[in-house]
């Protein structure tokens, strides 16, 4: 099942700025690029009182997939990581902090594997508890 609409990463300005400014994660199969979302302080600098559905203004956690021919010159087996990748963001939707710009690198080992949706959730996850984009600040 692919992401819903709202939650791709489509433009290559936003692949750039996430490459460019984006804090860095690593595990055995991954490495996450995430760009913090402006916090509620520098979008109401002015006001002196915030309000508290500040969270719920800033826009969905947008999110992109990254994978080289490294991992694999087949692009059958690309795309079926690239979609077992999805499949564990996509269940990983509702816990995530709003406003972050994503981008989920594969490494060239992770093509060795066939099926590991498991472990890829596993990592996937500690990777975004790790950046703070889940049980973080947004």
């Amino acid at each position: 099942m692919p992401l819903p609409k709202a939650y791709r990463l489509k433009s290559r300005g936003d692949f750039q700025a996430v490459f460019r400014e984006g804090v860095r994660c690593h595990s055995s199969h991954f490495t996450l690029r995430a760009l913090k979302p402006l916090s509620p302080t520098h979008l109401h600098s002015s006001s002196i009182n915030i309000p508290a559905n500040t969270c719920e203004n800033l826009p969905n956690t947008k999110i992109g997939i990254s994978i080289s021919t490294k991992v694999s010159k087949r692009a059958v087996v690309r795309n079926r990581i690239k979609r077992q990748i999805t499949g564990v963001l996509y269940q990983l939707l509702p816990k995530l902090s709003k406003g972050w710009r994503l981008v989920v690198i594969v490494k060239p080992k992770t093509g060795e594997w066939q099926c590991i949706s498991q472990q890829f959730l596993r990592e996937l996850e500690q990777l975004l508890v790790k950046a703070e984009v889940i049980n973080g600040h947004s």
